[in-house]
């Protein structure tokens, strides 16, 4: 599958997250994948860009992330904001995702992640950073970004283009119990 993104200058990757958007991270070892959704991560350093992500030391992700090294970040529109809570609501552990949900993906340039456009806005790989007090106290990774592509009829020319006319990739902010809201502007 081609990628319909276009690249983001890594010097604007932090840009994708810095306002909070409930994200998917994507893994990968070996021939298996999974995604989960994640309401914490957000961007910790600009040169070389760093961001950091929440995901439970228990979670199948984690695992898989440990593994491998990589995880990815997908930032989802309004328009699968339905699939994102599905997501968040099952283990990979109990059978592939990707095939359960038929979600479309692509392997990131390096090959170590799945990376998701469908209804997304965004993407990031990430290339885990090993901090292993943190590892093992706590449920935050840290990662350096080391490409990034986002869907042009939303973010150009390293900034967002929000309109009426890209709802369906707006951002969606999870609240608690099932609930989103639409990331939309005030101006």
């Amino acid at each position: 599958m081609k990628s319909l993104f276009q690249p983001v200058a890594l010097a604007h990757a932090s840009r994708l997250l810095n306002f909070g958007p409930t994200v998917l991270i994507t893994s990968r070892h070996g021939d298996i994948h999974n995604v989960m959704a994640a309401a914490w991560s957000m961007p910790v350093e600009f040169t070389p860009p760093r961001v950091a992500v929440v995901i439970d030391k228990n979670t199948y992700t984690k695992q898989l992330i440990a593994q491998s090294g990589y995880f990815g970040i997908c930032i989802p529109g309004a328009v699968i904001a339905d699939l994102v809570m599905e997501l968040g609501s099952c283990s990979g552990r109990d059978g592939d995702k990707f095939s359960r949900f038929q979600l479309p993906f692509y392997a990131s340039a390096t090959g170590a992640v799945p990376l998701i456009e469908q209804g997304c806005s965004a993407w990031l790989e990430c290339r885990l950073i090993p901090e292993p007090h943190t590892e093992q106290q706590y449920d935050t990774c840290f990662a350096e970004v080391i490409a990034a592509a986002a869907d042009p009829r939303i973010f150009a020319n390293g900034r967002w283009q929000v309109t009426d006319e890209n709802r369906d990739l707006h951002s969606i902010h999870h609240l608690g119990a099932g609930h989103f809201l639409r990331g939309t502007p005030l101006v």
